[in-house]
């Protein structure tokens, strides 16, 4: 069970992954998080830099879901400026939310990365479908709701028993 903990790469942003190799690997979807993963928890809408990130994402070909946990209210204001399409109140780390991503983009597992900032919603929902899975660190902890709070906990405790 720990071992889909696990992320395939882990970074420090979404703007450190190496999308041109990921390309050349074959991988042509994106499913990402929303909250600490593309902008902090309390960020209404997306910033110019992540705008600009989502642009080269395109150029480069790559289709993109958000995946968020959150409210449909939250993730609807931030998607739809940007056209993204979007799955609110996922339930990750379940597999529904992720199988629907895939279908909405015509792509199989092998052909797909998720990318979040928690390893029991994100990095276990993908790799539970063989997912190509990226963590990386959170914005903006200070803002973390309870339930993602108590998860960071768990997930401490989970990398200290990994390293045993």
């Amino acid at each position: 069970m720990l071992n889909k903990l696990i992320p395939r790469k882990q970074v420090n942003s979404i703007y450190d992954i190496e999308l041109d190799m990921l390309w050349k690997q074959g991988y042509r979807g994106i499913i990402t998080d929303l909250d600490n993963t593309l902008v902090g928890a309390k960020a209404p809408l997306a910033t110019p830099e992540l705008i600009d990130w989502l642009k080269v994402v395109g150029q480069i070909g790559f289709q993109v879901v958000i995946v968020s946990n959150n409210q449909r209210d939250r993730v609807t204001k931030f998607a739809e400026p940007l056209s993204l399409p979007f799955i609110y109140q996922a339930r990750k780390p379940t597999n529904v939310s992720f199988r629907r991503a895939l279908q909405l983009m015509k792509l199989q597992p092998e052909q797909t990365m998720v990318i979040g900032d928690q390893m029991l919603t994100d990095v276990l929902g993908g790799n539970r479908l063989g997912l190509y899975t990226i963590l990386v660190s959170p914005i903006a902890i200070a803002d973390e709701g309870f339930f993602t709070k108590v998860n960071r906990r768990i997930e401490k405790a989970a990398l200290m028993m990994m390293k045993r």
